[in-house]
């Protein structure tokens, strides 16, 4: 029998989720980097996973690119362009550029997210004060409980 390899040949990728170092983007919630500039010099997606613990969210924020989110676990409800939208495991959204939006968690266990950015150079706007950071940069936190 032969021994399978660890990765597939480059430029494939094989992410191991329990594998790869956390961002914590504060107050309960925290980011798992799948697919990015940070692993590939040929992905043109950014893709992660975002893990919410009970009552947690992020700020009203856009992207300069669209954005894709999928409810892998629990009870998730999208704020996107003022409107409120409840969703649950299995359900997804698609957001151009520019659009404001959020997530947080309305259930009592945790909430995952899979999302997927359309380009390499993500940056992401805070609604309520206008500034501008790399997503994933040290400037990219904020998250706090939505009560």
């Amino acid at each position: 029998m032969c021994a399978k390899p660890a990765q597939p040949a480059q430029p494939n990728l094989l992410i191991h989720p329990d594998e790869v170092e956390r961002f914590d983007r504060g107050g309960g919630v925290a980011t798992i980097p799948y697919v990015g500039k940070w692993n590939s010099e040929q992905a043109v997606i950014t893709t992660g996973q975002t893990v919410f613990q009970p009552g947690t969210g992020l700020p009203l924020h856009s992207h300069n690119v669209e954005e894709s989110v999928l409810v892998l676990e629990g009870r998730a409800t999208a704020e996107i362009d003022g409107e409120f939208f409840d969703l649950e495991a299995g359900q997804a959204t698609w957001v151009p550029a520019g659009v404001p939006h959020r997530f947080f968690n309305r259930g009592e266990g945790v909430m995952r997210i899979y999302w997927v950015y359309g380009g390499r150079d993500v940056t992401r706007t805070i609604t309520a004060t206008g500034e501008t950071f790399e997503h994933l940069s040290e400037h990219d936190k904020g998250g706090a409980p939505t009560a």
